[in-house]
Protein backbone atom coordinates (compact mmCIF):
# COMPACT_ATOMS: atom_id res chain seq x y z
CA UNK A 1 0.00 0.00 0.00
CA UNK A 2 0.91 3.66 -0.14
CA UNK A 3 2.94 5.30 2.60
CA UNK A 4 3.17 8.80 4.03
CA UNK A 5 6.46 10.43 4.96
CA UNK A 6 8.10 13.83 5.18
CA UNK A 7 9.27 14.95 1.76
CA UNK A 8 12.71 16.04 2.97
CA UNK A 9 13.37 12.59 4.51
CA UNK A 10 12.63 10.82 1.19
CA UNK A 11 15.03 12.81 -1.01
CA UNK A 12 17.33 10.40 -2.87
CA UNK A 13 15.12 7.39 -2.10
CA UNK A 14 12.81 5.36 -4.33
CA UNK A 15 9.17 6.49 -4.22
CA UNK A 16 6.17 4.65 -5.68
CA UNK A 17 2.89 5.87 -7.21
CA UNK A 18 0.39 6.58 -4.45
CA UNK A 19 2.97 7.60 -1.85
CA UNK A 20 2.16 10.83 0.00
CA UNK A 21 4.94 13.33 0.71
CA UNK A 22 4.06 15.60 3.64
CA UNK A 23 4.99 19.28 3.63
CA UNK A 24 5.08 21.92 6.39
CA UNK A 25 1.79 23.81 6.88
CA UNK A 26 1.24 26.92 4.77
CA UNK A 27 1.29 30.38 6.33
CA UNK A 28 -1.36 33.08 5.98
CA UNK A 29 -0.08 34.13 2.55
CA UNK A 30 -0.36 30.58 1.20
CA UNK A 31 3.41 30.19 1.07
CA UNK A 32 5.25 27.26 2.62
CA UNK A 33 8.35 27.34 4.75
CA UNK A 34 11.49 26.04 3.13
CA UNK A 35 12.30 22.46 4.09
CA UNK A 36 15.63 21.49 5.60
CA UNK A 37 17.79 22.62 8.48
CA UNK A 38 18.57 26.15 9.49
CA UNK A 39 16.31 29.15 9.66
CA UNK A 40 13.02 28.73 7.80
CA UNK A 41 12.68 31.11 4.87
CA UNK A 42 9.47 31.98 3.11
CA UNK A 43 9.19 30.71 -0.42
CA UNK A 44 7.06 28.79 -2.86
CA UNK A 45 7.64 25.11 -3.57
CA UNK A 46 7.52 23.94 -7.18
CA UNK A 47 5.93 20.60 -8.02
CA UNK A 48 7.90 18.90 -10.80
CA UNK A 49 7.41 15.79 -12.98
CA UNK A 50 6.14 12.71 -11.21
CA UNK A 51 4.34 14.63 -8.46
CA UNK A 52 0.87 16.12 -8.06
CA UNK A 53 -0.36 18.58 -5.46
CA UNK A 54 -3.00 17.53 -2.95
CA UNK A 55 -4.34 18.92 0.32
CA UNK A 56 -1.89 17.03 2.52
CA UNK A 57 1.20 17.62 0.39
CA UNK A 58 2.55 16.00 -2.78
CA UNK A 59 1.18 12.78 -4.30
CA UNK A 60 3.65 10.58 -6.20
CA UNK A 61 2.46 9.56 -9.69
CA UNK A 62 5.65 7.92 -11.06
CA UNK A 63 8.15 5.41 -9.76
CA UNK A 64 11.69 6.74 -9.34
CA UNK A 65 14.11 8.64 -7.13
CA UNK A 66 12.83 11.74 -5.34
CA UNK A 67 14.93 14.82 -6.04
CA UNK A 68 14.95 18.28 -4.46
CA UNK A 69 16.60 21.47 -5.65
CA UNK A 70 16.94 24.22 -3.08
CA UNK A 71 16.86 27.89 -4.03
CA UNK A 72 17.99 30.90 -2.05
CA UNK A 73 15.01 32.71 -0.59
CA UNK A 74 12.58 30.21 -2.10
CA UNK A 75 11.30 26.74 -1.38
CA UNK A 76 12.95 25.15 -4.38
CA UNK A 77 11.47 22.26 -6.34
CA UNK A 78 10.65 18.57 -5.91
CA UNK A 79 10.47 16.06 -8.75
CA UNK A 80 10.78 12.32 -9.41
CA UNK A 81 13.80 11.22 -11.45
CA UNK A 82 12.76 8.21 -13.52
CA UNK A 83 13.89 6.45 -16.71
CA UNK A 84 10.73 7.42 -18.55
CA UNK A 85 10.86 7.61 -22.35
CA UNK A 86 7.30 8.78 -23.04
CA UNK A 87 7.17 12.57 -22.90
CA UNK A 88 4.24 14.51 -21.44
CA UNK A 89 4.18 18.18 -22.53
CA UNK A 90 4.78 20.71 -19.76
CA UNK A 91 4.29 24.46 -20.11
CA UNK A 92 7.61 26.24 -20.52
CA UNK A 93 9.60 23.17 -21.60
CA UNK A 94 11.99 23.62 -24.51
CA UNK A 95 11.62 20.73 -26.96
CA UNK A 96 12.72 19.58 -30.41
CA UNK A 97 9.84 18.89 -32.78
CA UNK A 98 9.44 17.63 -36.34
CA UNK A 99 7.06 19.46 -38.67
CA UNK A 100 4.64 16.89 -40.07
CA UNK A 101 2.01 18.98 -41.86
CA UNK A 102 0.80 22.49 -42.61
CA UNK A 103 -2.87 23.30 -42.04
CA UNK A 104 -3.70 26.87 -43.03
CA UNK A 105 -1.69 29.23 -40.84
CA UNK A 106 -0.72 26.52 -38.34
CA UNK A 107 2.01 23.89 -38.53
CA UNK A 108 1.56 20.46 -36.96
CA UNK A 109 4.63 19.42 -34.98
CA UNK A 110 5.49 15.98 -33.62
CA UNK A 111 7.01 16.41 -30.14
CA UNK A 112 6.91 12.77 -29.05
CA UNK A 113 3.78 13.17 -26.91
CA UNK A 114 0.35 11.60 -27.18
CA UNK A 115 -0.74 14.21 -29.72
CA UNK A 116 0.92 16.69 -32.05
CA UNK A 117 1.45 20.33 -31.10
CA UNK A 118 0.30 23.40 -32.99
CA UNK A 119 2.78 26.08 -34.13
CA UNK A 120 1.52 29.33 -35.64
CA UNK A 121 3.53 30.98 -38.40
CA UNK A 122 3.41 34.18 -36.32
CA UNK A 123 5.23 32.44 -33.44
CA UNK A 124 8.65 33.31 -34.93
CA UNK A 125 10.79 36.39 -34.40
CA UNK A 126 9.92 39.09 -36.95
CA UNK A 127 7.12 37.04 -38.54
CA UNK A 128 4.19 38.95 -40.06
CA UNK A 129 1.44 38.15 -42.55
CA UNK A 130 3.73 39.34 -45.36
CA UNK A 131 7.00 38.04 -43.92
CA UNK A 132 6.29 34.39 -43.21
CA UNK A 133 8.97 31.96 -41.99
CA UNK A 134 10.22 29.40 -44.50
CA UNK A 135 9.09 26.26 -42.68
CA UNK A 136 8.78 23.03 -44.64
CA UNK A 137 7.41 19.60 -43.73
CA UNK A 138 10.24 17.57 -42.20
CA UNK A 139 12.07 20.55 -40.67
CA UNK A 140 13.30 20.37 -37.10
CA UNK A 141 11.94 23.03 -34.75
CA UNK A 142 13.37 24.06 -31.39
CA UNK A 143 10.71 25.85 -29.36
CA UNK A 144 8.93 26.02 -26.04
CA UNK A 145 5.43 25.15 -24.92
CA UNK A 146 3.12 28.12 -24.46
CA UNK A 147 0.09 25.94 -23.72
CA UNK A 148 0.34 22.41 -22.32
CA UNK A 149 -2.37 20.75 -20.25
CA UNK A 150 -4.49 17.63 -20.49
CA UNK A 151 -7.63 19.48 -21.62
CA UNK A 152 -6.15 21.56 -24.47
CA UNK A 153 -4.06 21.00 -27.56
CA UNK A 154 -0.35 21.72 -26.93
CA UNK A 155 0.90 24.94 -28.51
CA UNK A 156 4.51 25.73 -29.41
CA UNK A 157 6.19 29.09 -29.93
CA UNK A 158 9.71 29.98 -31.09
CA UNK A 159 9.96 33.31 -29.26
CA UNK A 160 10.37 34.31 -25.63
CA UNK A 161 8.24 36.77 -23.65
CA UNK A 162 10.07 39.68 -25.31
CA UNK A 163 9.40 38.45 -28.85
CA UNK A 164 13.02 37.35 -29.39
CA UNK A 165 14.03 33.96 -30.77
CA UNK A 166 16.73 33.49 -28.11
CA UNK A 167 18.15 30.46 -29.93
CA UNK A 168 14.78 28.97 -30.88
CA UNK A 169 13.52 28.39 -34.40
CA UNK A 170 14.40 26.11 -37.31
CA UNK A 171 17.39 23.82 -36.71
CA UNK A 172 19.90 23.40 -39.53
CA UNK A 173 19.47 20.70 -42.15
CA UNK A 174 22.76 18.96 -41.30
CA UNK A 175 23.44 17.15 -38.07
CA UNK A 176 22.09 14.02 -36.39
CA UNK A 177 18.87 13.68 -34.38
CA UNK A 178 18.43 10.86 -31.87
CA UNK A 179 16.34 10.07 -28.81
CA UNK A 180 17.37 9.22 -25.23
CA UNK A 181 15.58 8.79 -21.92
CA UNK A 182 14.17 11.82 -20.12
CA UNK A 183 16.41 11.09 -17.14
CA UNK A 184 19.55 11.50 -19.27
CA UNK A 185 18.22 14.76 -20.72
CA UNK A 186 17.76 16.22 -17.25
CA UNK A 187 21.30 15.13 -16.38
CA UNK A 188 22.74 16.80 -19.50
CA UNK A 189 20.79 20.01 -18.83
CA UNK A 190 22.13 20.30 -15.29
CA UNK A 191 24.43 23.30 -14.70
CA UNK A 192 28.10 22.49 -15.29
CA UNK A 193 27.34 19.00 -16.62
CA UNK A 194 30.60 17.00 -16.64
CA UNK A 195 29.59 15.00 -19.71
CA UNK A 196 29.18 18.11 -21.88
CA UNK A 197 32.35 19.70 -20.54
CA UNK A 198 34.43 16.60 -21.28
CA UNK A 199 32.99 16.23 -24.80
CA UNK A 200 33.69 19.90 -25.58
CA UNK A 201 37.40 19.24 -24.96
CA UNK A 202 37.35 16.35 -27.43
CA UNK A 203 35.72 17.93 -30.51
CA UNK A 204 34.05 21.25 -31.32
CA UNK A 205 30.35 20.61 -31.95
CA UNK A 206 26.86 22.11 -31.85
CA UNK A 207 24.30 20.61 -29.49
CA UNK A 208 20.57 21.14 -29.00
CA UNK A 209 18.82 19.40 -26.09
CA UNK A 210 15.06 19.00 -25.92
CA UNK A 211 13.18 18.16 -22.73
CA UNK A 212 11.21 15.61 -24.78
CA UNK A 213 14.27 13.34 -24.97
CA UNK A 214 15.53 14.44 -28.39
CA UNK A 215 19.10 15.56 -29.02
CA UNK A 216 20.50 17.19 -32.17
CA UNK A 217 24.27 17.08 -32.69
CA UNK A 218 26.50 18.48 -35.42
CA UNK A 219 30.30 18.22 -35.45
CA UNK A 220 32.91 19.09 -38.07
CA UNK A 221 32.77 15.66 -39.74
CA UNK A 222 30.24 12.82 -39.85
CA UNK A 223 32.67 10.55 -37.99
CA UNK A 224 33.04 13.03 -35.12
CA UNK A 225 29.27 13.49 -35.00
CA UNK A 226 28.66 9.74 -34.68
CA UNK A 227 31.33 9.43 -31.97
CA UNK A 228 29.63 12.14 -29.90
CA UNK A 229 26.24 10.50 -30.44
CA UNK A 230 27.54 7.12 -29.24
CA UNK A 231 29.17 8.64 -26.15
CA UNK A 232 26.01 10.56 -25.23
CA UNK A 233 23.86 7.44 -25.62
CA UNK A 234 26.26 5.30 -23.57
CA UNK A 235 26.84 7.94 -20.85
CA UNK A 236 23.53 6.96 -19.25
CA UNK A 237 24.99 3.58 -18.26
CA UNK A 238 28.70 4.40 -17.89
CA UNK A 239 30.39 5.50 -14.70
CA UNK A 240 32.47 8.72 -14.78
CA UNK A 241 35.67 6.62 -14.71
CA UNK A 242 34.58 4.53 -17.71
CA UNK A 243 33.59 7.64 -19.63
CA UNK A 244 36.96 9.29 -18.97
CA UNK A 245 38.79 6.16 -20.18
CA UNK A 246 36.84 6.21 -23.46
CA UNK A 247 37.50 9.92 -23.99
CA UNK A 248 41.19 9.45 -23.19
CA UNK A 249 41.51 6.77 -25.91
CA UNK A 250 39.72 8.97 -28.44
CA UNK A 251 41.90 11.98 -27.66
CA UNK A 252 45.03 9.93 -28.27
CA UNK A 253 43.74 8.75 -31.63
Amino acid sequence: GSVSALAESCVGQVVLPGDLLLLPPADEDGERLRLGGGVAVRGRLLCGPGLRRCEAGLLVTKCGLLRHRAAGGAGGAYWVDSQQRRYVPVKGDHVIGIVTAKAGDVFRVDVGGSEQAALSYLAFEGATKRNRPNVQVGDLIYGRFLVANKDMEPELVCIDSNGRSNGMGIIGQDGFLFKVSLGLIRKLLAPKCEIIQELSQLYPFELVLGMNGRIWVKAKTIQQTLIIVNILEASEYMTPEQRKQVLAKLSVN
